[in-house]
């Protein structure tokens, strides 16, 4: 069976990674390599662990996490779609079992907000986990007067904590954020079609989801 630790540490993907990151750093967009896939990864494995499971789906979602903006290689518009069409290629080279892959690559084209949708439990982490990875370490552009809504998203994070609670009935997002940098209520106008995908994914899961901006509950 493939594994974390094969996809992690491919020369191969790494370089995808590496070139796909490369791309949207000269398009002004935020950082999307280790630290954003990274995250994504153990995040999205923790959630399903966390639920109950098994490891073996846990660590499929991890696999999702690492490959799932490779598609930037290509182009930043179905990003999501290619990238799967490319998993499916580096997955069958590595010797994957079909239903690993499928599993995997279904989530990986399901995972934007554009066409997302979490039709398996480990569609569902990965959004999660992608959606709730804000944070200012991930904004490079040094011109605060010419942020575009994701660099305000994140830059304007000053902590961000995803969290299972309540039992295990609740995924919470809670967020501080800098209202130097963006209101309360424009951050929450900038973050709503993601936030409505988390409460799709955190039901397919078995969860309900809810999010705090500045001690204020908001969904």
């Amino acid at each position: 069976m493939i594994t974390f630790e094969e996809v992690k540490n491919s020369p191969v993907i790494k370089t995808y990674i590496e070139k796909a990151d490369e791309s949207l750093l000269a398009l002004g967009y935020t950082e999307h390599s280790y630290p954003h896939v990274t995250k994504v990864a153990l995040t999205a494995g923790h959630l399903l662990t966390t639920m109950g499971y098994s490891q073996r789906e846990a660590e499929l979602a991890q696999i999702a996490g690492f490959l799932h903006d490779i598609g930037n290689v290509i182009n930043r518009i179905d990003h999501a779609q290619s990238g799967a069409v490319m998993a499916f290629r580096l997955l069958d080279n590595m010797a994957a079992s079909p239903e690993d892959t499928a599993t995997i690559i279904t989530a990986i084209g399901n995972h934007d907000e554009g066409t997302a949708f979490p039709v398996n439990p480990v569609a569902a982490a990965l959004i999660l986990a992608d959606k709730s990875d804000v944070r200012r370490s991930r904004v490079r552009n040094p011109d605060i007067a010419t942020f575009d809504i994701h660099d305000r998203v994140n830059f304007s994070a000053v902590r961000s904590d995803l969290k299972i609670k309540d039992e295990r009935t609740v995924v919470e997002l809670n967020l501080e954020i800098d209202t130097n940098v963006c209101s309360v209520v424009d951050y929450f106008e900038i973050f709503l079609n993601r936030m409505i995908l988390c409460r799709k994914a955190a039901e397919r899961i078995n969860l309900t989801f809810r999010l705090i901006i500045n001690d204020q509950k908001l969904l």
